[in-house]
């Protein structure tokens, strides 16, 4: 189903009746495609829609006006890109199209509508805001405190149990289309370190990285290895 992720996502902290899931889906009536590469929401922009990743990975970034970049987060399918904006008026950061992305605009009146008469998925939503929050102050003490080993493997803990969280792992596999380049930008790291440590990463048997997807062979060693704790995504429902 093209909208599961989405519903997945919300599904964890709500209890979505099939109505409640209909509802999700025909907020996503107006489809678009933004190729990889571009920008989805640049920073200083006052959008009018609310965005959602249906399908392909994009990133949250700033940029120093001598045009190096930080990424602060990566969004997948069912992501939401700017449930805060409506409130803050405008982008302070730019989103990034890391691979060709199906994006559904939904129109402030129209998610405002559809939330005014459900508690449930105004919660859900307002949930999904509060986590983007939480990954973010987790970010902040990945790049300032951790060792650059146990950045990248907390990276991947994280994106495997988000991937999981809406039903894009099996066998502990799932798409990863990420350059070192894009890995860096968002450790802090240069792509010369970064790909040090996949082969370290590699070499304990913790991972296999190809073809566009990681498999993580020793999920118990990779939380090890990252000092890593789940609680900070804030799943409300045991996953499948």
């Amino acid at each position: 189903m093209r909208y599961a992720p989405l519903v997945a996502k919300l599904a964890i902290v709500a209890e979505l009746s099939e109505v409640d899931a209909q509802t999700v889906i025909s907020l996503c009536d107006d489809e678009r495609l933004v190729p990889a590469k571009r920008d989805i929401l640049t920073e200083g922009d006052r959008p009018d829609h609310v965005h959602v990743i249906i399908d392909g990975w994009a990133a949250r970034y700033k940029t120093l006006s001598e045009g190096s970049r930080q990424i602060v987060g990566f969004l997948i399918p069912g992501d939401f890109c700017d449930l805060d904006v409506p409130i803050l008026g405008r982008m302070d950061h730019g989103i990034v199209a890391v691979t060709r992305c199906h994006i559904a605009y939904i129109p402030r009146s129209k998610l405002d509508q559809v939330t005014s008469g459900n508690v449930g998925l105004l919660k859900a939503l307002w949930w999904a805001t509060l986590v983007d929050e939480s990954i973010l102050r987790e970010w902040l003490l990945n790049v300032g405190r951790r060792e650059s080993y146990a950045r990248i493997a907390h990276l991947f803990c994280e994106l495997h149990l988000r991937m999981q969280m809406i039903g894009l792992v099996e066998d502990n596999r799932f798409p990863l289309p990420l350059t070192q380049e894009q890995v860096a930008d968002a450790t802090g790291l240069t792509a010369v370190h970064v790909n040090r440590m996949l082969q370290t990463l590699r070499g304990k048997k913790l991972i296999e990285l190809g073809s566009g997807y990681l498999t993580v062979l020793n999920p118990e060693g990779l939380r090890e290895a990252a000092g890593f704790n789940g609680n900070y995504l804030h799943i409300k429902r045991r996953l499948p």
